[in-house]
């Protein structure tokens, strides 16, 4: 059941895309209609069935504890940053076997439990959500991930990699730090990364433009 798989919530950016608004807060408190945009996230992954939220913070991050208190988990970096990969190997003795990773800066409305029933399936280590979309990384053909680059794009390639991951502990035993796009292909490479498909677009507070839009669509 969704109840018993922790969720981990990458919110340790630097967020400088959003500056001035991220000089004095983290991205992920960011305010839209009146709330912290991690509010927003925790309200949307709870409606699903998620019960243990873990955020993974870094800059600024104990105004996010300062806010929620003991409703939520924190693993900090700590005094240097770690990076997105870093940060779940460190987050591990909270997330248990097995756990859903989203960014602090992406609003998801898919079907989690679907997302689950994909992943339980597929005997894999890892499981990346894509969505086809104009800005291509993610090569995805017959229910698995052929191909994964964020730093060139390919004919084959029609889908984006949506921002909602599944993993098990297993995936990070020679992880200490860096970006999650390196564990992708090296389980890309060793076969154990799955692929499961939503059509549900996505919104992310990134960019003063996608704030911007997330704000006006959320109202």
């Amino acid at each position: 059941m969704l109840e018993d798989i922790p969720i981990a919530i990458l919110a340790g950016g630097l967020a400088t895309r959003l500056r001035p608004l991220t000089e004095t807060i983290p991205k992920s408190m960011v305010r839209v209609c009146g709330r912290p945009f991690i509010e927003h996230q925790i309200e949307y992954i709870r409606r699903q069935g998620l019960r243990r939220i873990v955020v993974c913070a870094g800059h600024l991050g104990e105004q996010i504890q300062h806010y929620f208190g003991d409703s939520l988990e924190y693993s900090f970096d700590g005094g240097t940053p770690l990076g997105t990969a870093g940060a779940l190997q460190k987050a591990l003795p909270l997330l248990g076997e097995r756990f859903f990773v989203m960014y602090g800066d992406s609003y998801l409305p898919t079907n989690f439990s679907e997302v689950m029933h994909g992943f339980a399936a597929s005997g894999a280590r890892a499981q990346m959500t894509v969505f086809r979309h104009r800005e291509r990384n993610v090569w995805f053909e017959d229910g698995h991930i052929r191909a994964y680059d964020k730093t060139k794009t390919a004919p084959e390639m029609q889908h984006i990699d949506y921002g909602l991951s599944l993993f098990r502990a297993r995936a990070f035993d020679k992880v200490r730090e860096g970006d999650l796009a390196t564990v992708f292909n090296d389980l890309l490479a060793a076969g154990q990364l799955a692929g499961h498909e939503v059509s549900e677009r996505f919104y992310e507070i990134g960019s003063p433009a996608g704030l911007a839009e997330f704000r006006h669509d959320f109202q």
